[in-house]
């Protein structure tokens, strides 16, 4: 390679980069006006303030309520959600296993903390989708910001979210949220998408407006696909639990933290077979009530 250089101008040999001071100096910049940004506007604190309202309340309520209540709550969930009877047992067994390993009130937390990330990411993706839906132009403008979502590594999303909200659980729930709120949105826009155009013409000429069309075909005959988006939106926030712990999110995540800088094998293992437990909970009762739900819709649409 040095003989092949020698006959060839430098500036083909070494790739042209730019001066490291420039960069250095642009990256400086960059950084001093989001930190004197974030400085000045105080307001991005009390905007946040219901959500971490929010999150405390559910987490006193889910840690403080005795684990029979809860137990006895989740079960019926599952139960009216998959009808079915399999699934049913294997929660109660799960959870069972995971209070006597000592990991009830860390799971609560993480309970608590998954279940408002998924509330946000259903109320922000769901408008979300249906304004792409229903406009190329939206969907155009909105894919590929929803690309650069999934495909940024979930690391980095704690950068700009530390800078802005500094270290704590809600730092650490929008990082969840945004990790895991494209799903919502990539599905609620796809299954509106896919409503048979028969069935809206059928609506048309039943003089619809456009909200009822919305309101009574699109959403419901949508609903399976949105589903899948619920389900695929809980596994995001649960896989984006152990990440977020860096920032200060509690529960089983912390535990999966603590025990890789302590090399505490079995620990590690028990709240990530914890988490495993959870994610199997919510995958087979959100599944199994997307399905339910999609049999309904072909029975009544034929």
């Amino acid at each position: 390679m040095a003989s092949i250089c020698s006959v060839l101008p430098a500036l083909l040999c070494k790739f042209p980069a730019i001066d490291e001071s420039a960069i250095r100096l642009a990256r400086k910049t960059v950084d001093d006006g989001f930190r004197a940004f974030v400085r000045a506007n105080g307001w991005i604190d009390n905007l946040v303030q219901p959500l971490q309202w929010f999150l405390n309340y559910l987490e006193s309520l889910f840690v403080g309520s005795p684990w029979i209540v809860i137990l006895v709550a989740m079960v019926a969930i599952v139960y009216f959600g998959s009808r079915n009877i399999n699934v049913t047992i294997g929660t109660a067994l799960s959870m069972i296993a995971i209070g006597l390993v000592g990991l009830w009130n860390d799971t609560m937390v993480t309970l608590a903390m998954v279940t408002v990330c998924t509330l946000i990411s259903v109320v922000v993706g769901i408008p979300i989708g249906i304004l792409m839906a229903r406009s190329d132009r939206v969907q155009a403008f909105v894919n590929p910001i929803l690309d650069v979502m999934q495909t940024m590594p979930s690391f980095v999303y704690l950068i700009p979210v530390v800078m802005i909200f500094g270290i704590g659980k809600v730092p650490g729930l929008i990082a969840v949220v945004i990790y895991a709120v494209p799903p919502m949105i990539r599905l609620t826009n796809l299954g509106i998408r896919l409503v048979d155009k028969e069935v809206l013409e059928a609506a048309d000429a039943f003089g619809s407006s456009t909200w009822q069309k919305l309101k009574n075909v699109q959403m419901p005959l949508a609903l399976p696909t949105m589903m899948a988006g619920i389900n695929q939106t809980i596994m995001m926030s649960l896989a984006m639990v152990v990440v977020a712990s860096m920032i200060g999110v509690g529960g089983l995540g912390k535990n999966v933290l603590q025990a890789i800088n302590n090399q505490f094998f079995t620990v590690g293992f028990l709240n990530g077979f914890a988490l495993v437990g959870i994610a199997i909970i919510f995958d087979r009762t959100s599944q199994a009530f997307g399905k339910r739900l999609q049999k309904h819709s072909e029975v009544i649409h034929g």
